[in-house]
């Protein structure tokens, strides 16, 4: 790997790390992009659940008093369903369709809020949303904004969202890294990064989770709904025109 690219895999997970820590899925959505741009996909998936499951378990940590376990737990069960099905399916996308549904995921938070009946803390809900999200992550690479949708109307504050959230997706995660893991293991971790940059993109993408929940702490629950949206949408935007000419340059 070239030395660029590894110190921008470095810098991108604390960067990521940060915005994740204040909106609660803008991080991933971003990271997973620029690391595709660098990475073969398989290898995408790996790191980035590998720095995801690190920066989501840290921040869980930081702000464990606010997590819902409850919600965790049918969500945890779930999740590992849905990894058994997709590793079933061996399915990989390709770089093209990878940005696709990468733009398309962030235009989940414009739907109307009334055509919205789901409640994360509700048991049924919190497992349909391990199912669903999980298997968007494993075939996506992301699946913030459609794990958003079922913390819309609950009456949970902005902490309590973040970090039930970030303990949810410790599973999306994990689920992601065994499954795409598996085969780059069997192969000689061809295409992963080296050790030495996880080494220093682990500490930093904890040190961006730190400094992302005091920039939370100052915001108030009207700006941290509103800035969300607005935020992956415009990246979301901007995959979509990264999959366009990937797609005509072929």
């Amino acid at each position: 790997m070239a030395a660029t690219s590894a110190f921008f895999i470095i810098l991108m997970a604390f960067v990521t790390a940060t915005l994740s820590g204040v909106f609660g899925m803008a991080g991933g959505l971003v990271l997973m992009g620029a690391l595709a741009l660098v990475l073969p996909v398989q290898a995408a998936f790996v790191t980035h659940g590998l720095l995801q499951l690190v920066a989501n378990g840290w921040r869980a940590i930081l702000h464990r008093k606010f997590v819902r376990w409850d919600i965790v737990g049918w969500y945890g069960l779930a999740s590992v369903l849905a990894g058994v099905a997709v590793s079933l399916l061996r399915f990989t996308p390709s770089k093209p369709l990878l940005f696709l549904l990468l733009g398309l995921v962030p235009f989940l938070t414009w739907l109307p809020q009334s055509w919205i009946k789901l409640d994360a803390a509700k048991p049924s809900q919190a497992f349909l949303s391990g199912l669903s999200v999980t298997g968007l992550n494993l075939t996506a690479g992301v699946a913030g904004p459609l794990l958003d949708i079922f913390f819309v109307r609950t009456e949970l504050t902005r902490h309590a969202i973040v970090a039930t959230k970030a303990a949810t997706q410790v599973f999306a995660h994990l689920a992601k890294v065994l499954v795409y893991g598996a085969p780059i293991l069997a192969s000689g971790t061809k295409g992963l990064p080296a050790v030495w940059v996880f080494a220093l993109a682990i500490p930093l993408s904890m040190l961006g989770t730190v400094a992302g929940g005091r920039i939370l702490d100052r915001m108030s629950d009207v700006n941290f709904k509103r800035w969300t949206r607005w935020i992956v949408t415009a990246v979301g935007v901007s995959y979509l025109v990264q999959a366009a000419q990937l797609m005509l340059a072929k």
